[in-house]
């Protein structure tokens, strides 16, 4: 047993509850979990509050003493379905583009398909209030992610599935978020966690049912199974490495109002 609990900062969405299943019921593990979408997810690490972390991918190249650790991720190998941009009007339309606030990743790599795939070059805004989505004007666009997409499936004309739209562009797979550990984190630690990531993948099903995602009107078994790959591999690393060397940095202004 170890002496002390691991700090693990984590997402609190539908796609991760494999991962927290497993850190809650596997016995080897002891962990402190702290839960938030990914940009907290990011700030509860630099903070010093965890030193475990399901790092959105975007972020890994600013950490200082960090490693990549565990063989599992966040990821895509086609459509994700809760990372899309939405608009009434066809991409190539598109002038002004509202983020979802609760990601870094997913604006980055919007960034990136806006000047690599779309070759549209919008004004970017950052999107805090989601009711805005409501009052879209012709030419706006809306880039949303985790449980929130599964509300807007439908509503508007077009819809942009980034996972699919990297996949088109480069024909690789993609990773969200990947687990990373500060230096000096024990191996036990790290290896405990990578048995309690094990027991969440394996254990599917029993996580969708003991955390009610089994009454919600999508099918979260079948978007756990279908659309989200867990598996970090080397098609995955290298995937992130094109994504990282690309260098883009979409910076948000506040909401025009």
């Amino acid at each position: 047993m170890m002496a002390t609990n691991a700090r693990i900062a984590a997402v609190s969405y539908l796609n991760t509850i494999p991962f927290i299943y497993g850190i809650q019921h596997e016995g080897n593990l002891r962990a402190d979990l702290l839960l938030a979408p990914p940009a907290g997810c990011y700030e509860n690490y630099i903070s010093g509050r965890a030193d475990i972390a399901l790092m959105p991918s975007a972020m890994v190249p600013t950490l200082t003493s960090t490693n990549i650790i565990t063989d599992y991720c966040i990821g895509s190998s086609g459509k994700v379905r809760t990372v899309v941009l939405l608009s009434n009007v066809p991409i190539n339309q598109v002038r002004r583009v509202f983020l979802d606030a609760h990601s870094r990743t997913s604006v980055q790599l919007c960034g990136y398909l806006a000047s690599n795939l779309w070759h549209i070059a919008p004004e970017w805004y950052d999107l805090q209030d989601y009711s805005q989505v409501a009052f879209a004007q012709k030419d706006d666009a809306f880039l949303l992610i985790g449980d929130k997409v599964f509300d807007h499936e439908g509503l508007f004309n077009y819809s942009y599935d980034l996972s699919e739209e990297w996949n088109r562009s480069t024909g690789m797979p993609f990773a969200f978020a990947v687990w990373v550990a500060r230096k000096g984190t024990s191996y036990e630690q790290i290896d405990a966690l990578q048995r309690a990531l094990t027991f969440g993948v394996e254990s599917i099903w029993e996580a969708v049912v003991e955390h009610g995602f089994d009454q919600k009107h999508y099918n979260a078994y079948e978007y756990l199974t279908q659309n989200i790959d867990f598996v970090f591999n080397a098609e995955k690393h290298s995937a992130l490495q094109k994504f990282w060397n690309a260098g883009l940095k979409v910076e948000p202004r506040s909401n025009p109002g």
